[in-house]
């Protein structure tokens, strides 16, 4: 029989790329809901996984926007939005700074982007006061060992005549001496999260440069040049800065930004994972009936970390009936996800174009999410 008290719905969807943010696809979800139960008690948290969005959700729980000047991955300057939390920690997020859909960054070769602008960022930052990072590290263009982000914070790069490199890909084989005496002093008290579920080191056949360079442009007869330069940077820089990680999970993250957080000691954890615990997830799930989640499209590898599934861990944990409405669903993929999700579901009415699917999702999603609801819990 239909449940006939007031419904509580949960609605933590990561965004739906290319279309919708993920407030955009709950609040749409929601209006679907309401269509068929005006009475029901609606909680959004918007989601996300380390990727495009994190700064976003994150925000959404609280804090500030702070946009700030800073070197995008092609050396152009460009405004980059980063957040203050409401506990006075900051949140930068990569694909924002240097991020692989900025078309600019994109249209120099991989080998002359750089991430400089993320240690900008958070130079300004620290000004501002932060002294907790989060670093959100998907959806990255570069491929630098994260030494561009060592530079923007002090540190300097010298050949063997003693002449001043750029932090890229293309010179990184020539550096033979880093001056860490100017690398900001304040980072001693300064705690960085990155958020990420990528466990490869630096370099080798599971490095960043094997696994994740050629989606950014690096041609295969390039990988062992390129991997070799991020393995020659890395001998040169961990004695001067007294650690050694580039074998640590995470190292290989964003082109080997992670490398270069781990060189200034920070920990890894699970993006969706932070994020669930900063907006207050597993709160918003206590007494609710149901959990809608989704993303843009759900396959095996959202089983892997993605947000839809953090999602509904933690609503499986409280107790909590969770599905899973994306904007695509691989139908391979559909027994493993079932394990799962009481129900996978997509809004498209039929076969239609990428286009159609993208202009109007947000109406496809709340169509959806009202026969859903009438479903579950009958219409009122």
């Amino acid at each position: 029989m239909p449940n006939t008290s007031a419904p509580v719905v949960v609605i933590a969807p990561d965004s739906f790329k290319g279309s919708l943010s993920a407030e955009q696809v709950a609040e749409a979800i929601a209006s679907g809901i309401r269509r068929a139960r005006a009475d029901a008690v609606i909680r959004i948290c918007p989601m996300a996984d380390g990727g495009e969005g994190t700064l976003d959700a994150m925000l959404a729980a609280g804090g500030e926007r702070r946009m700030l000047d800073v070197q995008g991955a092609a050396n152009a300057r460009r405004q980059a939005a980063t957040g203050l939390l409401a506990d006075g920690s900051a949140i930068v997020e990569t694909a924002e700074v240097v991020g692989i859909t900025d078309p600019d960054g994109m249209a120099v070769p991989v080998t002359e982007r750089s991430t400089r602008g993320m240690g900008e960022a958070i130079r300004a930052l620290l000004d501002l006061g932060a002294r907790r990072f989060y670093v959100a590290l998907g959806g990255s263009s570069t491929n630098d060992a994260g030494a561009g982000l060592l530079v923007g914070l002090g540190l300097k790069l010298f050949d063997k005549d003693g002449k001043e490199l750029e932090p890229k890909p293309a010179v990184l084989a020539k550096v033979a001496r880093i001056d860490a005496s100017q690398l900001d002093a304040r980072l001693a008290d300064t705690e960085f999260i990155g958020m990420s579920d990528v466990d490869n080191p630096l370099t080798g056949e599971h490095g960043a440069t094997a696994v994740f360079g050629p989606q950014k442009g690096v041609k295969p007869e390039q990988v062992a040049e390129i991997d070799a330069a991020l393995a020659h940077f890395a001998d040169v820089l961990e004695p001067v800065l007294q650690r050694t990680t580039r074998d640590n999970p995470g190292a290989g993250a964003a082109g080997g930004l992670g490398f270069a957080l781990h060189m200034l000691g920070a920990r890894f954890e699970p993006g969706a994972e932070v994020v669930a615990r900063e907006i207050g997830l597993d709160t918003a799930l206590e007494g609710a009936h149901w959990l809608i989640t989704g993303e843009g499209r759900s396959d095996v590898q959202t089983l892997h970390g993605k947000a839809p599934f953090v999602a509904c861990k933690h609503a499986r944990a409280l107790s909590v009936e969770a599905s899973l409405l994306s904007g695509a669903i691989d139908p391979a993929a559909l027994p493993r996800l079932s394990e799962f999700f009481s129900g996978c579901f997509s809004p498209a009415p039929g076969p239609i174009t990428l286009d159609v699917a993208i202009r109007d999702a947000a109406r496809l999603l709340a169509n959806e999410a009202e026969q859903l609801t009438r479903l579950k819990f009958g219409s009122r």
